[in-house]
This record gives C-alpha cells, structure tokens and sequence, in this order.
C-alpha cells in the first residue's frame, strides 16, 4: 500500500454537519501529520483559498475521502480509480450503499486502513463505454432511456460479436457487480457480489415479457446500436454524466482496464450491508 502522505477531501455541500466533520477530518489527519487538499467548495467553506476542482482532487492525493452519500462518491470514483488512488465514503446522505462508513465509524475506520489493513479495501469493477465522443468510465452502470414523453424504443444488442436480440423497451441497464444495487435492482436485476466477475444486462420495461435481466462474464464486449430515430433517447453514465443519442448511434461497453479501492467497514460484510441497507431477506 502505497504510503499516505495527502488525503483529498470531496463533500456533499448541503450534506447535515457537513462542516462539523469536515474540521474534525482536518484534525485528525493533521495530527497524523498528513496534509489535506480539498476540493474548491470545502476550502470555501473553512475560508480557505487554496481548494482545487473536484476533478483534480484525486491526482493531488494519495487517499480520497468523500463526506456525502453515494452520488458524491460517484462523481469522483472513475477519476480516482484512474488515478489509482483508494477512496473512503463517510455517509451523510440516505442508502449509503457506498458511502456505506457511519460517522461514529470513521476515524475507527481510518485507523484500520492507515495501519496497513488489507482486508477493508474492496477491489471494484468499471465499465468502459466508447462512443463517438471517446471512452469513459463508470462505477456503477450504462443506462440507456428514453424521454420523458418519448415511446418505446428499439434497439439491437451485439455479446461478443453476436447479435443477441433486438430490445424494445423503456431503456437498458449495463451495470457492474458494485451497481447491481442500484438502479439495475430497482428494474429487476439481480444483486451480484462486488467480487464477481461478471456484468449485468438489464432491460427497463421491455415489451416483450420473456426478456429477462442477463448476466455476462466481465471480459466480454457488448456493443448496442439504437434503431430509433425521432425520439428522445438518453445515455447516462452512472446517473451524472452523458448526452442524447441518436438513430444508428453505437456504443460499446467492455471491462474497464482500471479499478476502484473502496475502502469498507471494518465492522460489516457485503452480505451484512446488503441486509442493513436493503432489508435482504427480512
């Protein structure tokens, strides 16, 4: 593990005690004599001139930690796991699935990683999605909708080189493992372990009853071309980022060649965390 000399800080703005936890996050990692750099928005917050873009925050560290619910640590992941930096999410938001860290844990927490545990830092899968723009990455999925007035649309789907099927439907989902709690769940998908190696096809409201949500092995290329014209048609990457769509555009999602260290909690599970958050079982 690399040594940890800088600790980025990203925060949820509007987050309850926000600012509270972030001068006691300053504190302890001063008296540990590692320096912060903060994103633009904290420094103001503290009247500090020295903040930087939250894009930049995770090449300047060596550890992101993000004060915020799981939207915050999405907008700063892929660049961290670009970076090759390992990212810590202390919860103030609502599901916390990956921000899954309380604040009475986080200090525990951080004393477990900064003395060398192994144990709590989760590998996590991205996907690469190229389309005519270039290629991006994303924790979490590849959603592909339509409007909010427009029909159905079509579209075909390629694994591997062959065509599969031809989809109508509301939307697709193409979410990794760590995503398959989010937005592919709440369409019917399956919940998958972080650890495996697979990704996850999901379809939004498709029109044909037998099309089912399909899981795929991670090293596989599916490629998906949009045969309708005239609509309104979305692709969003993680739920934050992306552009329209239109007929005949083609887009290719693979394995990205980079991944996510997710710093987790010393004191749950995967399987304890799927069961706090989402009642799993209950």
């Amino acid at each position: 593990m690399r040594t940890i000399k800088k600790a980025g800080i990203v925060i949820k703005p509007h987050a309850p005690q926000v600012e509270e936890l972030l001068k006691s996050v300053l504190g302890y990692f001063g008296g540990r004599g590692i320096d912060c750099v903060l994103e633009d928005v904290a420094a103001r917050k503290l009247g500090r001139p020295d903040g930087l873009p939250r894009s930049e925050v995770p090449g300047a560290s060596d550890l992101v930690v993000v004060l915020g619910g799981d939207g915050t640590l999405l907008s700063v992941a892929y660049r961290a796991a670009q970076a090759g930096v390992p990212v810590m999410g202390i919860n103030l938001g609502r599901l916390g699935f990956l921000t899954e860290i309380p604040v009475s844990e986080a200090f525990l927490t951080l004393d477990a990683f900064l003395g060398g545990a192994q144990d709590i830092v989760s590998p996590r899968s991205l996907l690469e999605v190229t389309t005519e723009a270039g290629p991006a990455y994303c924790l979490n999925d590849v959603v592909i909708t339509k409007g909010a007035v427009a029909r159905m649309i079509e579209f075909t789907i390629l694994i591997d080189g062959r065509d599969v099927a031809t989809l109508k439907a509301d939307g697709l989902i193409v979410s990794t493992p760590t995503g398959s709690t989010a937005y592919s769940l709440s369409a019917g998908g399956p919940i998958i372990h972080p650890q495996v190696a697979a990704a996850v096809l999901t379809p939004i409201c498709p029109h044909t009853l037998t099309y089912r949500p399909l899981i795929i092995p991670s090293g596989s290329e599916v490629r998906i071309k949009l045969l309708t014209g005239g609509e309104e048609v979305y692709l969003t990457l993680d739920g934050q980022r992306g552009g329209v769509l239109d007929r005949n555009d083609t887009l290719a999602v693979r394995k990205a060649p980079v991944e996510l260290r997710l710093v987790t909690s010393p004191r749950r599970s995967y399987y304890d965390l799927v069961k706090e958050k989402l009642s799993w079982a209950e």
